[in-house]
């Protein structure tokens, strides 16, 4: 049996979706459906609409991949919930959590399925990470650091060619990137009690912030620190691989991810050392959309647990509102 896709937007980022449907062997690219036609038929490989009713109608798909910016997801989830189609959403689902939770009352409304595109989670340093934990290897989890220096924020012309709608977002760090590391946190230290945040804008040619620095207080006891600035730099060959570095202290050893997705286990008493393991470096970061679309594949065709569905991710956009409320009003916040 083979999975039938409709991919709707054909923006940057859609490549990697597409290129990932393209290779899954239970898949087939039913449809690419852009307001500006011209994208969708660059894919190639799939017929290509610019109406979406129009690439419903003679697509007929089993899954529709929502690949379009948080603003028109809402409308998009009802119109293919009307058709009673599963779907993929792109993060972080909409605007707000208002928005987010009526995706989530539509779908859930219509008894359609839907996976939130969340793919961090499923980079393969962090899946290794969440492995390691389960085995053992690095004891209890007491705290989780991650600095993200990508270095792509600086100057006027910052984000215009890869991705121009990030410089008119009002909120830019936290909603459209921290919100891939609140998920990760929560996938490996679990679930988060409460919020301090201190954020800021450092181009001023950006609508959003850009700079700051995040405290989590874990329910388990565990602290973490996400310490954020779009327009500083760390050493990396490719600084989009992994974005930034990561600590994470266990009690019987610390794990440590470099920028070319290297992870180092230093056990307690011991010297650090090379943790080897097998990861494509192929797509976006480490391949982690393939990762993540077969888990998809895997849940719509043979009903396996779904990591990301809608309802349940709600809970990182509800952290994220209050990462934002901690930095209007200065204080600790609870979640």
């Amino acid at each position: 049996m083979s999975l039938r896709v409709l991919g709707v937007g054909a923006g940057y980022f859609a490549q990697f979706h597409y290129d990932s449907w393209k290779r899954l062997d239970r898949a087939e690219l039913a449809g690419v459906c852009d307001l500006d036609v011209g994208k969708a038929e660059a894919v190639g490989g799939a017929p290509a609409f610019a109406d979406l009713d129009e690439a419903l109608e003679k697509t007929a798909p089993d899954v529709v991949d929502l690949i379009t910016t948080p603003a028109t997801r809402l409308v998009l989830a009802r119109r293919v919930s009307e058709r009673g189609l599963p779907m993929i959403l792109q993060k972080p689902l909409a605007d707000d959590l208002a928005g987010a939770r009526a995706i989530a009352d539509t779908v859930e409304a219509a008894g359609v399925r839907a996976l939130v595109h969340e793919n961090f989670r499923f980079q393969p340093w962090y899946r290794e990470a969440r492995r390691l934990l389960d085995a053992g290897l690095l004891g209890a989890p007491q705290s989780i650091l991650f600095r993200l220096r990508p270095g792509d924020g600086r100057g006027p012309d910052a984000y215009l060619a890869r991705q121009p709608y990030f410089r008119q977002m009002p909120r830019f760090l936290v909603h459209e990137t921290g919100i891939h590391f609140i998920d990760t946190f929560r996938f490996l230290l679990g679930e988060v009690g409460e919020v301090c945040a201190d954020l800021r804008r450092l181009n001023p040619a950006i609508a959003g912030e850009d700079a700051g620095i995040v405290l989590f207080r874990f329910r388990d006891g565990g602290r973490g620190v996400f310490d954020a600035n779009r327009l500083a730099e760390f050493e990396a060959a490719n600084p989009r691989l992994t974005m930034g570095e990561l600590w994470l202290d266990g009690t019987e050893a610390r794990l440590r991810l470099t920028g070319d997705g290297a992870l180092w286990v230093k056990p307690n008493g011991q010297a650090e050392r090379r943790h080897g393991y097998a990861w494509d470096d192929r797509g976006f970061g480490g391949d982690c959309v393939h990762a993540f679309q077969a888990h998809a594949l895997a849940h719509f065709l043979d009903g396996a647990p779904p990591e990301t569905n809608v309802r349940a991710y709600l809970r990182n956009i509800e952290i994220e509102e209050a990462v934002y409320r901690s930095a209007e009003e200065g204080r600790w916040v609870a979640v």
